[in-house]
């Protein structure tokens, strides 16, 4: 686990790899570009696969040949039936069947043993090259830079590890098994018709112009609208979670009514390519038809020449019209399962373009962080094209001390704190961990040295002592009760119906949301860096939850560097210093009482909050509890 519970996001940032662009609107009606995640090329989609299977060569083999076995005893069937309608027609008597008749018994047991062995092994192979794909994909978006995930926005991710993923299942389990079924029989069905006589594979094989044609233009006009789809899905998605996640915002703000235009605007656009994808399925099956129905008329015509010209018998023309119209099924599947490959293939192209993200870039060498300071130089940020929130900051906190970062909302304070996590890479200036700089340290690096713990606290579905070994997967029961003892979390813990071992998270005991922050703090101890920040990590639990949550977080503290995003400023008159910023500059530093004394911005930030104290009677206004009086787009 990444010691850091990072969910809020403040601004686009903007990808210089994305090859793919998707435009959206936005509250105010402007057009918004996403830079999206990477998607495979043709190319490189199928060497990713062939990566996949190559490790699998051995169960390939095995469940072709279980397949192309139970097909050919299956292609049994239609002479055995011919040559029943031979001896029919001989009158050679009732005793002349038998055999026959028990052969027939015989393939239909030996072809379905075939088959359910066939597709079974057939469906084991793709769910090994889905769990393949899937952890690759989750390890590699796991490590993705928030700062790429907001520029394509965050219905693209979730698109990809949602729908994608359950497309590629779904034909996995279901349309492969079928397809390789289907290829089979009708490769084997021709070889079939050509043993009769070669006239019957002629006949049959009139029809494929015209499914060939069908095919060539069903898939030049599905493949765009199945990518399409695929785009307008996540951008739906990226609105509902914007609209959802930001509802107390929406609503204080009365913006209800935009935020559904522009969802049923998103919605339109999935809904109206979904049609066209239909309307394009509905027109290749009419040609399809068109296609069977000249190739049984072929064969029949055929038939009816050859029997009455003596060279072949009324049993062989029967199973060849038998071989032709057992294709139909077959036929179509496979290219009805087109549709679901496309679908798959576009899924499979998203993903694969994700997990094919260059690693990490590893650490340039071996360093180790002399102390916990923090130096911060000439730092500036700006989101995408927007405009800078940060402005050349210069910061040094020294090796165990606590600085409480201050201002109105858009100050730039959290942009600051997820830079000196590693969370975006700055626009201009450095930031040093321990005297080693970042950018020498490498994400994995930035990681193991610092702690990010933001407001919003993700409590992961298990039991919560496996959630607190996310942090220390080592760590024993003994190890887990110092943690949470150490934050004050203990008592409650130990008074969940089974301890430790209480199901926690989705579908389990649900935590408050002083508890889920107790639960992050423990987990800060457990991975135990040099530096930690908490971003606002009180400011949803309420007043008496805060200063429960004040005191935890200062005992979680101990031992380290901290850099706190204030929220509530008894928190920052506790801190060692306190960091004043202003529209993304340092405009004050220095103790609590000495900024209380000089009579600047943080001297008005404190007798807002301590007007806001007063007792009802006195007619004093009362802003809001906490710092952050003023709200602007940026942090």
């Amino acid at each position: 686990m990444t010691p850091a519970d990072v969910t809020k996001s403040e601004g686009r940032g903007q990808d210089p790899e994305g090859r793919r662009r998707g435009t959206e609107e936005t509250m105010s009606g402007t057009r918004e570009d996403r830079v999206l995640l990477p998607t495979a090329t043709g190319a490189e989609s199928l060497a990713a696969l062939r990566g996949m299977l190559r490790g699998h060569r051995l169960l390939a083999a095995a469940a072709i040949t279980v397949l192309v076995a139970g097909t050919a005893i299956g292609l049994l069937t239609a002479p055995l039936l011919g040559h029943i309608v031979d001896l029919v027609v001989d009158r050679k008597g009732a005793s002349a069947l038998t055999l026959p008749l028990v052969l027939l018994v015989v393939v239909a047991i030996a072809r379905g043993a075939a088959a359910a062995v066939g597709g079974t092994l057939v469906a084991r192979l793709g769910e090994t090259v889905l769990a393949a794909l899937r952890e690759q994909f989750i390890e590699r978006a796991l490590r993705l830079p928030l700062d790429r995930v907001e520029a394509a926005g965050s219905g693209d991710l979730v698109s990809r590890v949602t729908s994608d993923v359950s497309m590629i299942g779904k034909s996995v389990r279901q349309a492969l098994p079928e397809f390789s079924r289907s290829a089979l029989t009708i490769l084997l069905t021709f070889v079939g018709l050509a043993v009769l006589d070669w006239r019957f594979l002629l006949a049959a094989l009139l029809a494929a112009p015209v499914q060939a044609l069908s095919v060539r233009w069903y898939l030049r006009r599905a493949a765009p609208v199945y990518g399409e789809h695929r785009i307008a899905t996540g951008a739906l998605q990226h609105q509902l979670l914007d609209s959802v996640g930001g509802v107390r915002t929406v609503r204080a703000f009365r913006l209800n009514h935009t935020h559904a235009e522009l969802l049923e605007r998103r919605s339109e656009a999935a809904r109206d390519l979904g049609l066209r994808g239909i309307h394009i399925v509905t027109g290749f099956f009419s040609r399809l038809n068109l296609a069977e129905f000249i190739g049984l008329a072929a064969m029949l015509g055929t038939g009816f020449v050859l029997v009455d010209a003596g060279s072949v018998s009324i049993g062989t023309a029967t199973a060849a019209a038998l071989y032709f119209h057992s294709l139909f099924n077959p036929i179509n599947a496979t290219l009805f399962l087109l549709d679901d490959a496309q679908s798959a293939g576009a899924s499979f192209a998203r993903l694969v373009g994700v997990s094919g993200l260059p690693a990490e870039r590893a650490p340039s060498g071996h360093h180790t962080l002399a102390d916990g300071s923090v130096e911060v130089s000439a730092l500036s940020h700006a989101y995408g094209s927007g405009a800078p929130v940060l402005h050349e900051v210069d910061l040094r906190v020294r090796s165990g001390e606590r600085v409480a970062l201050v201002g109105a909302s858009g100050a730039g304070k959290t942009t600051l704190a997820k830079l000196v996590a590693g969370v975006h890479a700055p626009t201009g200036g450095s930031v040093r961990l321990g005297g080693v700089d970042a950018g020498e340290l490498g994400p994995a690096g930035v990681r193991r040295a610092v702690a990010l713990i933001s407001q919003e606290v993700h409590v992961f579905a298990g039991t919560l002592a496996d959630d607190l070994r996310l942090a220390r997967p080592d760590a024993d029961d003994e190890a887990l009760h110092a943690a949470l003892d150490r934050v004050g979390a203990l008592e409650w813990a130990r008074a969940l119906p089974e301890g430790l071992d209480t199901v926690v998270g989705e579908g389990g005991h649900r935590l408050t949301v002083t508890q889920a922050q107790h639960l992050a703090l423990a987990r800060l101890v457990l991975a135990d860096p040099p530096i930690a920040i908490l971003d606002e990590a009180t400011a949803d639990a309420g007043s008496a939850g805060a200063r429960i949550l004040e005191e935890a977080a200062a005992r979680a503290l101990e031992g380290r560097t901290g850099l706190l995003v204030a929220h509530r400023l008894p928190q920052a008159a506790a801190a060692d210093r306190v960091v004043v910023l202003d529209q993304g500059r340092v405009v004050e530093t220095g103790t609590h009482e000495e900024l209380v004394a000089a009579g600047g911005r943080y001297a008005d930030l404190w007798a807002a909050w301590s007007d806001s104290r007063r007792e009802p009677g006195e007619k004093v206004p009362r802003p809001a509890a906490d710092a952050d009086v003023p709200v602007s787009p940026a942090r």
